[in-house]
């Protein structure tokens, strides 16, 4: 292959890359502060218990993190249809929130903390763990790429296989 070619495939996969990277931060981030304020609320002003809290802070920023990235971190991939993809996408937050119910209690049981600012980083530390799984499911399997050319950020055609 030519050099020029290949450096324009290789800058569209770094450009869908980084789209991808940079909006699921934004999802992310978003659904972070979320969870963690709603944690908050629930467990130290509704006086909900911590693993409660932990799940319905959970359940509401997956709804909403699901819609962010089939609209715009995951956008210019396959769409192989609603149901597929939040069946999988519920599958692999189940997977995480499971991690995180277990790392919370764990923390607040066995370990008796009954802290907020303990109990808050054990959230943290649950949700980080969880990113990572996230990230590499939701691109690999619940919206995987296209089967065919896909479209870069820009608009050019670039190989099923960037990013």
């Amino acid at each position: 292959m030519p050099v020029e070619p290949l450096r324009g495939a290789l800058r569209d996969r770094w450009r869908v890359l980084g789209k991808e990277l940079s909006a699921f931060g934004v999802v992310g981030a978003t659904c972070f502060v979320l969870d963690l304020a709603l944690f908050q609320l629930l467990y130290v002003h509704v006086g909900a218990g911590a693993v409660t809290s932990k799940l319905v802070a959970t359940l509401i920023t997956m709804a909403l993190a699901f819609a962010g990235h089939r609209l715009w971190s995951f956008s210019h991939r396959a769409r192989t249809g609603l149901t597929r993809e939040s069946l999988r996408f519920a599958v692999v937050n189940g997977v995480t929130l499971g991690l995180g119910l277990g790392i919370v209690a764990f923390v607040r049981y066995p370990l008796g903390q009954d802290d907020a600012a303990v109990l808050q980083v054990a959230n943290v530390t649950a949700i980080a763990l969880g990113t990572v799984v996230r990230y590499l499911s939701y691109r690999h399997w619940v919206f995987p790429a296209l089967p065919g050319p896909a479209t870069a950020a820009d608009g050019r055609t670039v190989s099923a296989h960037a990013g």
